[in-house]
């Protein structure tokens, strides 16, 4: 997304959505900055499944001292370490073994990133759960943090999910088939609106006197 749309899009949200607006109100300018890595991307999204933010930093900073000591991160530097040396990083087998399998895929020209960009969304989710642990929500990270689209909304993600709850006050937390239908009025800006609720979640509560 460019600053142009952000700001289109933030004015958008805060029109149609009073939660939303009290959020980016008191959270300020979005800070979303596309990762131009793909290949760093996708192996940070794989790297952060189900761990917190915490872990999944300190875990990719070892993977980092490991696989790209001063010329950093390539696909042919993964695969010259091995499974068991990157689950010294904090790795699980499974995830060592995804991450080649994503460097693989990167070499051997099966994931073809120059192409990307002319895929429509889910044509870019269908190509890159080719990888071995590369899911939908591994994909729509990547489609968010990576390349930018506008109008992603992953509602299977726990915090999403989390921040929904809090932000509207809910009975409980809400299905992820609830949060698509309240979505539908975010469109085409549900990836802005995902950002900010995420960013919610770092707020203090109204009525806690902050």
């Amino acid at each position: 997304m460019t600053p142009e749309e952000i700001t289109a899009g933030t004015a958008h949200l805060s029109m149609i959505d009073s939660a939303l607006a009290a959020i980016i109100l008191r959270v300020g300018p979005c800070a979303l900055v596309p990762d131009t890595d793909p290949f760093k991307a996708l192996a940070r999204a794989i790297i952060g499944q189900q761990v917190s933010i915490h872990a999944a930093a300190a875990i990719w900073g070892r993977f980092e001292s490991l696989c790209g000591p001063g010329s950093g991160v390539t696909p042919a530097s993964v695969t010259t370490v091995a499974v068991e040396e990157l689950r010294s990083a904090g790795l699980s087998g499974a995830k060592a073994r995804y991450v080649h399998d994503l460097s693989a895929k990167f070499l051997d020209g099966t994931i073809e990133f120059g192409r990307l960009d002319s895929m429509t969304d889910e044509e870019i989710i269908m190509h890159l759960t080719q990888v071995k642990g590369v899911g939908r929500w591994t994909a729509e990270m990547f489609l968010i943090f990576s390349l930018g689209r506008s109008d992603i909304l992953p509602v299977d993600d726990l915090g999403l999910l989390a921040a929904v709850h809090r932000a509207y006050e809910t009975d409980q937390r809400p299905a992820p088939s609830v949060v698509g239908e309240m979505g539908e009025q975010w469109r085409p800006w549900r990836s802005l609106a995902t950002w900010y609720l995420w960013q919610s979640l770092k707020l203090a509560p109204l009525n806690s006197g902050s």
